[in-house]
């Protein structure tokens, strides 16, 4: 069992040579208040003076303090090649490993120089250890950890919050659960105003590893002792309770050895507790300590032990993610760009190894911007949006040209619905830039695995950013071609032949002809003669190639009423004389006015259905397109329409059916480009990169002069992998060391 300290003081030298505090050993903290005799304590326990004292806070940096019994004969630690066979005892720190301390004189100067150094001259503070370890024959194994004193009002270039400073500092030692703490208090104090005892009831509230020292018995008042403190009846202490003498400041300046200092210890304890003599003291002091810490290292070893091959596993796994030193360059290079290109495609495609579960990513951001975002604004373009029944009645007028409207003009129709279809460009070019962007930002996150290279080599991932940036505005401008071209074929050529659109176009022609059948019977036998002076609106050609709706009851409103009849009659029938290259066998019948009535007009119902000349329609579209272009005022005052002004049944007949049309044709054509844009989208710009990016890359970036500066680590990454490597390294020898102890040494 005593082998168990030498184990931890081993543990103790592997973690400090790496400055990491990731495995709580087992160790003994000693906490008091200021100029409790903490220092002195610590002193007796190694048997020479070798700390700094003096008034005030004199102990301003925690020193981890590791004493080794070495007799005379051991060779583990004295050896002929640093000049330790034949010295009794001598001291080593940290920060100068070779030099050895053979004067303790000059250990009490190293530790006031170090303090100095990390602490400034004026009573300041700093977290930072000093390890120093104490070969003598005549210590027991223990490691300490004295702690500046709990101080309450600053001094010197103390900051104004030096309490809760040191206050941190303590706790952070103290809270360890493998850590015993030596709580140090005076016997001329009230015990239970003690700051050290209730600091260590915070962290230890059932007292399990706290063991309390009392100092100065020898200043007690006269006619009072400390019998009742040492016996636990003031303030119980599972550990116990421990009464010493130490030397005084007198004694000090007149350099009193320790031997001295602990044989009047000894005649005190006699004279003044004889029945608790053998239970206090330095010596036993000594003894408790080393048994208790034994005992604690016994219970802490298993844990300790499961926690160092934990942490092992964690670091390794940590080391690999940093990657190991390149040797090949080259082919180093060509595997980073290969697993990138790789990766970024699994990405888009979703065949990612790491799919992520808490946000869509890739190729499904890609698919939301198709199917929800395209989708909601193109389905937030009306049909009508902007266009008024004025904008429609203009239209109608204006495709007449200098003639007075005798039919709704397909021109107007047409020229109206591009005017809609236009508006469906800007959601399309918005949706490529969408797609555009989530590319650009793939870049960030394809794959753990090519994030840490990148993390890397930083040079290398901006010049892949760099390509893969270029190569997706490069396809930009392609693909945004592309999708103007989708909706500039859809203003190129209305097909009003279109199987949705002229099935409806269709019925409504077939039933204005019965309608208007119907009109011309019912004025031929009453002999109505039609009136010329109000021409009516018959649906032209563009009825029959216009007009997509599912409600029948709808279109024949539109001509179930008999004065709009009688205008399309009256329109039908032309006025004056009979043509004379009518044939004898289609005679026409004269009415009192000369005109030939419906019945012997040959051919009049076909007027409805029958082809308007391409001339025509040329010189409307013509007029239109030139009127848009550049409108010229010949008239002192231009005629606008009125919006006070209410619409005739035929105007607002003619509006309705265009409206109609118009929604009809734009529900087509924006199905189609909802349709179209995706696929257009994929070809020339989403697969376009998957397919070409791994050979950009390579043309780019695979150069052998690129090599050594594209690869050339970070700082960040060659620190991190050399502060994991010195800890694994750490790690694996703790766990050599502990798997060295045989249980046999446990129990």
């Amino acid at each position: 069992m005593e082998a168990l300290i030498p184990v931890i003081n081993k543990l103790q030298d592997v973690f400090n040579t790496i400055g990491a505090d990731v495995i709580q050993l087992p160790q003994i903290v000693v906490l008091g208040t200021q100029s409790s005799g903490k220092s002195s304590v610590i002193e007796s326990l190694v048997g020479r003076s070798f700390l700094p004292r003096g008034t005030g806070i004199v102990t301003r940096r925690p020193l981890i303090l590791q004493l080794v019994y070495t007799p005379k004969g051991d060779r583990e630690h004295r050896n002929a090649e640093n000049g330790t066979l034949d010295l009794d005892e001598w001291g080593t720190f940290l920060h100068s490993k070779n030099r050895i301390f053979r004067d303790f004189d000059d250990i009490r100067r190293e530790i006031e120089a170090e303090t100095e150094r990390m602490a400034g001259d004026n009573k300041g503070i700093c977290p930072e250890p000093i390890n120093l370890k104490i070969f003598s024959p005549s210590v027991v194994n223990l490691t300490l950890i004295d702690l500046p004193g709990i101080t309450k009002v600053p001094v010197g270039d103390q900051p104004e919050d030096i309490e809760m400073q040191i206050r941190q500092l303590v706790l952070k030692y103290i809270c360890n659960p493998n850590s015993i703490i030596l709580a140090v208090v005076t016997a001329n104090t009230d015990m239970a105003t003690s700051e050290s005892l209730k600091l260590s009831k915070d962290v230890d509230p059932d007292g399990r590893r706290t063991l309390a020292v009392v100092t100065k018995l020898d200043l007690m008042d006269a006619g009072t002792d400390a019998i009742d403190i040492l016996c636990g009846r003031v303030i119980p202490v599972k550990l116990g309770i421990i009464g010493v003498v130490n030397r005084s400041q007198q004694d000090i300046m007149n350099n009193k050895s320790i031997e001295e200092a602990l044989k009047d210890e000894a005649s005190f304890l006699q004279r003044k507790y004889p029945t608790l003599a053998n239970r206090n003291g330095t010596p036993y002091l000594a003894k408790t300590l080393n048994r208790l810490l034994m005992h604690h290292i016994r219970d802490c070893l298993p844990d300790l032990k499961t926690r160092v091959n934990v942490m092992i596993s964690q670091y390794q796994t940590l080391l690999n993610s940093y990657g190991e030193d390149v040797s090949d360059k080259s082919q180093t290079l060509l595997r980073i760009i290969m697993k990138f290109a790789s990766s970024y495609c699994s990405t888009i495609e979703g065949t990612a190894r790491n799919i992520e579960t808490t946000a869509l990513c890739g190729g499904a951001r890609i698919c939301y911007v198709f199917h929800v975002l395209f989708k909601e604004a193109l389905d937030g373009i009306h049909p009508l949006g902007g266009l008024t029944k004025w904008d429609i009645l203009t239209a109608i007028r204006n495709a007449t040209g200098p003639r007075p409207a005798l039919f709704v003009p397909e021109v107007s129709f047409e020229l109206l619905v591009k005017r809609q279809i236009r508006r469906l460009e800007d959601p399309s070019l918005r949706c490529v830039e969408l797609v555009h962007r989530e590319m650009q930002e793939m870049v960030q996150h394809c794959g753990t695995e090519v994030h840490h290279e990148m993390l890397r080599f930083p040079k290398l991932y901006e010049r892949i950013v760099d390509v893969v940036t270029h190569l997706l505005r490069r396809r930009l401008p392609t693909t945004n071609s592309m999708v103007k071209n989708l909706v500039a074929i859809e203003l190129a050529y209305i097909n009003t032949k279109h199987p949705d659109f002229h099935k409806d176009a269709a019925l409504v022609s077939s039933l204005l002809k019965s309608n208007e059948l119907e009109a011309a019977k019912h004025n031929r036998k009453n002999g109505t003669l039609v009136n010329s002076a109000n021409p009516g609106a018959a649906m032209t050609t563009s009825v029959e190639l216009h007009g997509k709706t599912n409600n029948k009851d709808d279109l024949m409103a539109l001509v179930e009423n008999k004065e709009h009849q009688n205008h399309w009659l009256s329109n039908l029938l032309p006025q004056g004389k009979l043509d004379s290259t009518n044939t004898a066998d289609n005679s026409p019948v004269r009415t009192r006015d000369g005109a030939r009535s419906p019945s012997s007009y040959h051919g009049s119902t076909d007027l409805l259905s029958g082809p308007i000349s391409a001339s025509g329609i040329d010189d409307m579209i013509h007029k239109n397109s030139s009127s848009q272009q550049k409108p010229v005022n010949l008239l002192s005052e231009v005629p606008t329409q009125s919006s006070n002004r209410k619409l005739s049944e035929r105007e607002q007949r003619d509006c309705d059916v265009i409206e109609r049309l118009i929604k009809s044709y734009f529900y087509i054509v924006r199905k189609s480009i909802q349709d179209s844009v995706p696929k257009a989208v994929m070809h020339f710009l989403v697969n376009y990169v998957k397919d070409n990016l791994q050979s950009e890359l390579v043309t780019h970036l695979y150069k052998s002069d690129y090599a050594e500066t594209l690869l050339n680590e970070s700082e960040h990454i060659a620190l991190r992998r050399k502060e994991t490597s010195d800890m694994l390294k750490a790690l694996t020898q703790a766990g050599n060391i502990i798997s060295e102890i045989r249980e046999t040494h446990l129990w």
